[in-house]
């Protein structure tokens, strides 16, 4: 990996983030996404993705080719302010995709991602609080050739994905060229919370922007290498990049 081809790859990412700068853009993007007219991906970029970005040309084309990226967490935050820019809201999938689920309300809908129970679980609790159909559920080990399969005959209108960074989004722009208008969300560990598997941190955790110290309290052995090791990583990509020329071409 070239100095110049990571700091290239944080360049094209960048240049797709769709910075939200309150709650009135915030519904006009939730009622934009919940009407596209056409294969939607919506995809989010926190501290995580931008060090796959750094280390995998094809995870950042695949991360890049989202119809809408939005910025995750404070890590993301601090690149940006370091750039000179307000990092507007904090669009978390967490917090934000059971907003997008309220605007589906008896429309189908496919969960793939996990596994059972906890996928089952998550199905039941949005199909009895959000009013879903859920017309397929999968989990999220398969090929993609299963998904796709699984798109062409059930036809959801969204297609929420819980399988982690790289996965889900290599997967969502295999799909966005389905025939059919959908949205196509690249949710992370949304399917593990729903169903139960993983806790949120309380509240006044995530107003600190701690939610990831819960996280790594809880799963050590599966967090260390994201957290412990990738955000001084990443802090450290971050001032070099805002250092470089290369953000201004």
């Amino acid at each position: 990996m070239t100095e110049q081809g990571w700091l290239q790859r944080w360049k094209m990412v960048m240049g797709k983030l769709c910075l939200v700068e309150d709650a009135a853009h915030e519904q006009r993007l939730l009622q934009s996404l919940c009407s596209a007219q056409r294969p939607t991906v919506l995809g989010f970029v926190n501290a995580h993705a931008m060090n796959l970005v750094a280390g995998n040309a094809d995870y950042c084309h695949a991360l890049a080719a989202a119809d809408v990226l939005l910025r995750d967490g404070a890590g993301m935050a601090v690149l940006l302010r370091r750039l000179g820019l307000a990092p507007g809201l904090n669009m978390n999938g967490t917090d934000l995709i059971p907003k997008l689920l309220t605007g589906f309300e008896g429309r189908n809908v496919a969960f793939w991602g996990t596994q059972d129970p906890f996928l089952t679980e998550a199905a039941r609790r949005c199909e009895a609080e959000f009013g879903l159909q859920v017309v397929s559920r999968h989990h999220g080990f398969a090929d993609t050739d299963t998904y796709l399969g699984l798109a062409e005959r059930h036809r959801p209108g969204l297609i929420v994905l819980g399988m982690g960074m790289p996965k889900q989004e290599q997967l969502a722009a295999r799909l966005a060229v389905l025939d059919y208008p959908c949205l196509i969300v690249c949710g992370g560990a949304i399917l593990d919370f729903l169903g139960g598997k993983v806790a949120r941190a309380p509240r006044w955790v995530r107003r600190m922007n701690a939610e990831w110290v819960f996280r790594l309290l809880r799963e050590p052995k599966r967090l260390f290498k994201r957290y412990v090791l990738g955000n001084p990583l990443f802090l450290l990509r971050a001032r070099f990049y805002a250092r470089s020329p290369m953000h201004r071409r």
